[in-house]
């Protein structure tokens, strides 16, 4: 990839550890404001477990985030993508596009139908994401911001739930 971020090294995305938590809050606070606590994708978070977390770090600071949760839609194993959290600094670099890549790379090693996440086409659609409207979210979602993309055949449908291990 020849995006960059802020030094002129190419983009490492890296697995997240737990040193990293507080960064990774903090990046996710100031990416969404405290009003993102109130959205159904927290509530679907909450009831999950992740399945990955990823980082870009730059010079031992976090400025990129990413994580994959365990979900089910209807009957059919999923994965929900999100937050995706970027430095103020470091966008329009590459990094949210290598995050969003190496999430996707990190789905096609579990047993699942797809990736679900709540977004804008236009930027998405690059990675194979189209439009799901045959799902409900556990509170108020845009519909038009239900984005999936496929890792088999199957087109899921139904309620969106939160899966723990």
């Amino acid at each position: 990839m020849s995006a960059q971020p802020l030094s002129a090294a190419p983009i490492s995305v890296q697995p997240e550890i737990d040193v990293d938590a507080d960064q990774v809050m903090a990046l996710i606070d100031a990416a969404f404001g405290p009003g993102r606590l109130a959205k159904t994708a927290e509530r679907v978070r909450e009831a999950s477990s992740p399945v990955c977390g990823l980082v870009v770090r730059e010079g031992g600071r976090v400025v990129g985030s990413v994580r994959l949760w365990r979900i089910a839609v209807g009957d059919a194993p999923a994965l929900f993508l999100g937050p995706i959290a970027v430095d103020a600094d470091a966008r329009r670099s590459g990094v949210g596009a290598a995050l969003v890549e190496a999430a996707l790379s990190c789905a096609l090693g579990q047993a699942v139908v797809g990736v679900l996440l709540v977004g804008d086409l236009p930027y998405f659609g690059r990675f194979g994401f189209t439009a799901l409207e045959s799902v409900r979210m556990p509170g108020p979602v845009d519909p038009r911001r239900l984005l999936w993309r496929a890792s088999g055949v199957t087109l899921p449908a139904g309620d969106v739930v939160g899966v723990r291990d």
